[in-house]
């Protein structure tokens, strides 16, 4: 049995309370009474309700202070708020609105006005609930096959190394690489979606360890070797000297790395250079750019690059899934640290991790 629409009313005065549940009476709502900001906040962080009913004129913690902070908290921004009000002027309405407040009602109340305000809230309310709903089915579904996919890469990957073993001619042993290349990057793919799902639910734990990032970054050139020589792009590096550590998780790092060169290169025109830098700064545990002399990238991609399955610019001829800068973002502020992006005048892209 489903249970009835939940209904906060915030306010100072008791009687308006009364007020608002004889107009409601019939409705069937489950009210709520809270007699200040503070008591309202402490409901919040115990139950969430539908609808919230909130006093604009409150003495010290007043209703566009208590609206403002319900609407930057992320488990409680999505909750309609009706602000109350005796203020009729445009410019209290508009800061109600500006507030954060989804919609308003001026005392004295009444009660046909009430209850189809609060319907309206209740309507947008379901919607709401009903696409986060059916997002959290999507996801369910993503990561069950991205788990299900696992299997039979492995059984690619290991079909490929048997056939390497095997007596083959230059261009089938040929076949037999790329196949083989071609899985590993499917497996990076499916990893990183299945890190990016668990960071996302909190599920995800770095395994910190002690690491010279000057030896991580001659392994990760060594590793683009082939891919530069084949699209003819020059691979420079400037590394710190070797025997420093820092304290992070190499396998998450190594692949952050790696798909921010997998990126330059594969944008990059041939006969282009990429340069590949990690540094100590003074302010910061480490530094890490990769600059490429691509197309570049426009204000407004910047804006949205990190986000998952966004691809920037389409570039005809070039797989682009969207998931690369998504991970390398997670995977570095799950680190502490930020990834950011700039122009590489006059032409091309800088990308900067700075743990």
């Amino acid at each position: 049995m489903a249970l009835p629409p939940s209904v906060l009313i915030v306010d100072d005065e008791p009687d308006n309370f009364h007020v608002i549940e004889f107009l409601l009476y019939q409705e069937g709502y489950d009210l709520s009474f809270a007699r200040s900001s503070t008591e309202a906040l402490d409901y919040l962080s115990v139950k969430s309700p539908d609808v919230i009913l909130l006093d604009m004129m409150m003495p010290q913690f007043d209703g566009i202070a208590l609206c403002h902070q319900i609407k930057k908290n992320p488990l409680w921004c999505h909750l309609p708020i009706i602000m109350v009000t005796v203020l009729t002027a445009k410019e209290d309405l508009a800061l109600c609105l500006d507030a954060g407040a989804d919609d308003f009602i001026s005392k004295p109340v009444n009660g046909i006005e009430l209850r189809a305000r609060i319907r309206s809230m209740l309507r947008m309310k379901q919607q709401y609930d009903e696409l986060q709903a059916l997002l959290q089915a999507r996801e369910d579904l993503s990561n069950m096959i991205i788990h299900d996919l696992n299997n039979p890469l492995a059984g690619v990957l290991f079909s490929c190394e048997l056939l390497k073993l095997s007596p083959l001619q230059p261009k089938q042993l040929q076949k037999v690489e790329d196949i083989l290349r071609l899985s590993k990057r499917m497996v990076s793919l499916v990893n990183s979606l299945l890190i990016i799902a668990k960071v996302q639910t909190d599920e995800f734990v770095l395994e910190y360890e002690q690491v010279d990032l000057s030896e991580m970054g001659h392994t990760v050139v060594t590793d683009f070797e082939a891919i530069v020589a084949y699209r003819q792009i020059k691979l420079l590096y400037e590394f710190p000297e070797a025997g420093r550590q820092i304290f992070v998780d190499p396998v998450i790092l190594h692949r952050v790395i790696d798909n921010l060169l997998s990126n330059a290169i594969k944008f990059s025109p041939v006969g282009s250079q990429v340069t590949f830098r990690i540094s100590y700064p003074p302010d910061a545990m480490v530094k890490i750019q990769v600059i490429d002399c691509g197309s570049g990238i426009s204000e407004e991609s910047r804006q949205r690059i990190f986000e998952k399955y966004d691809i920037g610019t389409f570039r005809k001829g070039i797989p682009q899934i969207g998931l690369g800068l998504a991970f390398c973002k997670l995977a570095v502020e799950a680190h502490g640290g930020t990834i950011s992006i700039e122009n590489n005048a006059p032409q091309g892209s800088i990308f900067t991790v700075v743990i």
